[in-house]
C-alpha cells in the first residue's frame, strides 16, 4: 500500500466518529478527497466525492464512516456515568476498556467499570455482563462534577490505538467500517489516474449505518445512480468456532469478498468477478439468500431500485476494539472496484 494511502487509513481509524456524530472523521475524509475530486456534504452528514461529473453511467460507491460507540445517559451520585451502546455491542468486550467521551469542551477520558469478582456472590459470577450493569468512571467526585464534564447525550468511543502486526495485518477499533470508507475513496483515487473513464463515479462516506443504514439510503435517493457498490467488512472464517459451511471460506489475506445475494444485482456481481479475473486479483464469494446487513440493502431499494453490488474484506473480531484485517485485502478491494468501473462504457446497461 502506498505511504500516502496508509497514512490516510491510519488517520481515519484514529479519529472518533460514532453514528450520528461523524463530523470530525468526515472532515478527514473530505480533505483527502479534495486532492483529486469535487467534494460536498449533505444535511445527514454524508460526504460525496465526484469524479468525471456528467459521465455515463453514474455509479455510487458507499462505505460507511460511522463506528459503534457509547452514549452517556445519566451521572449517578458517585459521579459514575451510565451509558447505552450506539450500535451493536457484545458487553463482554467493554469491561475494563478505556473511553474517550466527545464533549463540547473537548475529549474526556474514562474507564469502564463493573463490580469486582471478589465481591460478587457465587451466582453473580456465572452471569455475563450487561451494559446496564456497567458504568464509565471519569474520575469525578460526585454527580455535579460529572455532569459538568460529560452531558447526557455525549458520545464516546473506546480508546484503542492501531496495532501493526506481522503479515500485513492491523488491529484497530472502527475498521468496521472506516475500511470501507477508505476503499471507496482509494478506488476513486485509482480511477483518477486512468484515462478515458466513461462513468461518473461518486464515492460516498455514508453515516449512521450502525443504527439502521440511514445515511446510504438518503445518499442513494439524492444521487439516483444507475448502479452502486457497497463496501463493508465480513466475518473472517479462519478463526475457531466459525462455520465455513454457513458463511463460506474467507481467510485474512485471501482477497476481497464479492457478494452474490438475493438483493444484489447479478449484473454487478458478475462484472466484479470478471474484473477480478482480468486483473489477476484473488477473491472469494459470499452467498446471501436475503439481506446482506450492509448499506447495499438500503441502496438497492432506493427510488425505483438500483443495481447494487457488494465488496467486503474479511474481518476478525468484529464489533470489538481490536478488529483485524489484512492490508492486502483492503488494497485489492480498491483495485477490484477501480478495474470494474474503468471497464464500463457509456452503453453499460443494468436493466434485467
Amino acid at each position: 500500500m502506498r505511504d500516502v494511502s496508509y497514512d490516510f487509513l491510519t488517520k481515519l481509524l484514529s479519529t472518533p466518529g460514532p453514528s450520528g456524530r461523524e463530523a470530525t472523521v468526515a472532515k478527514v475524509w473530505r480533505e483527502e478527497a479534495e486532492k483529486f475530486s469535487s467534494v460536498r456534504g449533505d444535511r445527514m452528514g454524508n460526504s460525496f466525492a465526484t469524479l468525471n461529473p456528467g459521465g455515463t453511467p453514474r455509479v455510487m460507491l458507499s462505505g460507511h464512516i460511522d463506528e459503534i460507540g457509547l452514549m452517556a445517559t445519566h451521572a449517578d451520585e458517585q459521579g459514575l456515568v451510565r451509558f447505552s451502546g450506539v450500535g451493536g455491542w457484545d458487553p463482554q468486550v467493554l469491561v475494563g476498556q478505556r473511553v474517550r467521551f466527545l464533549t463540547r469542551d473537548g475529549e474526556v477520558p474514562g474507564v469502564i467499570g463493573k463490580k469486582a469478582i471478589h465481591v460478587m456472590e457465587p451466582e453473580e459470577r456465572k452471569k455475563v455482563s450487561e451494559i446496564k450493569g456497567l458504568w464509565v468512571d471519569i474520575g469525578a467526585k460526585d454527580a455535579d462534577e460529572a455532569r459538568g464534564m460529560v452531558e447526557v447525550g455525549d458520545v464516546g468511543v473506546l480508546d484503542q490505538d492501531l496495532l501493526e502486526l506481522p503479515n500485513g495485518r492491523i488491529a484497530s477499533r472502527s475498521l468496521d467500517n472506516r475500511m470501507g470508507a477508505f476503499v471507496v475513496l482509494e478506488a476513486l483515487r485509482l480511477l483518477s489516474e486512468q484515462e478515458n473513464v466513461a462513468a461518473e463515479v461518486v464515492a460516498v462516506a455514508s453515516v449512521q449505518e450502525e443504527i439502521g443504514l440511514y445515511g446510504a439510503r438518503g445518499a442513494a435517493f439524492g444521487l439516483d445512480p444507475d448502479a452502486a457498490i457497497a463496501v463493508d467488512v465480513t466475518h473472517a472464517t479462519d478463526t475457531p468456532g466459525t462455520s465455513k459451511n454457513q458463511q463460506g471460506e474467507h481467510a485474512l489475506g485471501s482477497g476481497p469478498v464479492i457478494g452474490r445475494a438475493s438483493v444484489l444485482s447479478p449484473i454487478v456481481s458478475d462484472g466484479l468477478v470478471a474484473a477480478a479475473g482480468r486483473e489477476g486479483i484473488s477473491y472469494t464469494v459470499e452467498a446471501g439468500t436475503r439481506s446482506t446487513g450492509t448499506d447495499a440493502d438500503a441502496i438497492h431499494f432506493a427510488r425505483a431500485g438500483i443495481a447494487t453490488g457488494l465488496v467486503s474484506c474479511p474481518n476478525r473480531y468484529m464489533h470489538s476494539p481490536n478488529e483485524m484485517v489484512n492490508l492486502s485485502d483492503v488494497e485489492d478491494a480498491a483495485r477490484l472496484i477501480s478495474a470494474y468501473l474503468g471497464g464500463l462504457d457509456e452503453e453499460a446497461d443494468f436493466v434485467r
